[in-house]
């Protein structure tokens, strides 16, 4: 049996999976930027930290079974370059995204008084923010760069995938 279509198929569907999960965090990262009343923000910010999980799960899946796609699909080596590129572009787009995103919503957990998972690590809760503090780390958020980022990645990976230009 060629497993390789089963292989395509469950990247496909994990990749499905973590735009699904992922996209709560972008829509509350663009949500919370406007909000003023404490107790939202945090709930908007637990509802993000709750969709996190399915998404570095799909995100696992998605790499392991992108790189056996290639390796068992022969898109690796033989003047075949963009399985590379892909991953390349795949690690990039996390590597940028990671600190631009969970960077930034982290300071506003701790404004509103959320701890962090270092803050748990210390055994330790974090003191509120001044509503003027509070008010300045959320327009310091740059969901919009964030967001870009991310769709340039997977539109540049969707062409690679699709076109197998090189």
């Amino acid at each position: 049996m060629d497993l390789y279509p089963w292989i395509v198929l469950v990247h496909i569907i994990a990749a499905f999976v973590f735009v699904l999960a992922h996209g709560v965090s972008a829509f509350v990262a663009f949500r919370i930027r406007g909000e003023t009343d404490r107790t939202r923000i945090a709930a908007l910010l637990d509802l993000s930290g709750g969709s996190l999980m399915t998404a570095f799960i799909a995100l696992l899946v998605i790499l392991v079974c992108g790189i056996w796609a290639a390796i068992a699909g022969g898109h690796f080596g033989g003047g075949k370059y963009w399985a590379w590129a892909a991953l390349v572009v795949f690690l990039m787009t996390a590597s940028l995204m990671t600190p631009l995103a969970s960077g930034w919503l982290n300071r506003v957990r701790r404004a509103v008084g959320m701890p962090i998972q270092a803050d748990r690590k210390a055994g330790r809760d974090p003191l509120p923010a001044s509503d003027a503090e509070l008010a300045a780390v959320l327009a310091a958020g740059r969901p919009d760069l964030v967001a870009a980022v991310g769709m340039v990645g997977l539109v540049v990976l969707v062409t690679l995938m699709r076109f197998k230009p090189f």
